[in-house]
């Protein structure tokens, strides 16, 4: 595996010119059109754009699952394209087993991440009564709600040994209340681990409050129209909803979306 000697080691990710093709000839489709991005360590960086605009495409390409056309994927300062293991991810949908239990799915993963059965067994107890779903240890999957699938399968990406995590809109599916606690959620856990994030997100709103940066993506094929840094501290309120220039700039990335 290639070293970067172009001092990119304090970076979680770089993502360098990427451009992805699908098909040839007339019938070719570029669905990324030479995209760069980086989230630094412990970064927050959430990513929006119109429907269609590649970001799922970006983040198969980010996790070795899709070969870019072009362009590379540097992950903690090592050349990683088309390479897989190097990321933890969080899905829309939580896709835990249903035939294992909610301390056991979140034990197979430790296991295969390679800790023993009694370290993984030990962590799942602790996580479980942290992030408040300790009563729900030997429950399966199909009696939690959706915003307790969703804790769940986030935890199971936080205890991963990959450093940077990929959220693939892990709230989108929930309703406006359900999301924004688990919002305040995340920010809380976020808080004491400062993993690497990258978010995508079709909510301007969740873009702003949770992250560091936002990147607004052009429609296909996706460029990067514009960068923000998030000016307000953190830990971040929900009072921050209704500060005015947090809706300033909400009304800016939304003209960028139009």
């Amino acid at each position: 595996m290639q070293k970067d000697t172009a001092g990119n080691k304090q970076s979680a990710l770089q993502a360098k010119q990427i451009r992805k093709r699908f098909g040839s000839g007339h019938a070719a489709k570029e669905v990324i059109g030479g995209l760069s991005l980086t989230v630094a360590d412990g970064e927050f960086v959430s990513i929006v754009g119109p429907s269609g605009s590649g970001k799922t495409t970006l983040f198969k390409i980010i996790g070795g699952l899709e070969p870019p056309t072009e362009g590379d994927i540097w992950i903690g300062g090592e050349q990683t394209t088309g390479e897989r293991g190097h990321i933890s991810y969080v899905p829309q949908q939580s896709a835990l087993l249903p035939w294992r239990t909610v301390a056991g799915n979140i034990e197979l993963s430790l296991t295969i991440s390679g800790a023993g059965r009694q370290e993984a067994k030990q962590k799942t107890k602790e996580w479980l009564e942290k992030i408040g779903l300790h009563e729900y240890a030997d429950d399966y999957p199909h009696v939690l709600s959706g915003g307790m699938l969703q804790r769940v399968s986030f935890l199971r990406a936080l205890l991963a040994p990959q450093q940077l995590m990929l959220l693939d809109e892990p709230f989108g599916a929930l309703d406006a209340l359900t999301r924004l606690q688990m919002q305040q959620w995340l920010l809380s856990i976020w808080e004491e681990s400062r993993r690497s994030v990258l978010l995508v997100t079709h909510s301007i709103e969740e873009a702003l409050f949770l992250s560091d940066r936002v990147i607004v993506l052009s429609a296909s094929p996706a460029v990067v129209l514009q960068e923000f840094v998030i000016p307000f501290e953190r830990p971040r309120r929900e009072a921050l909803w209704t500060d005015i220039a947090f809706n300033e700039m909400k009304q800016h990335i939304y003209e960028l979306l139009k």
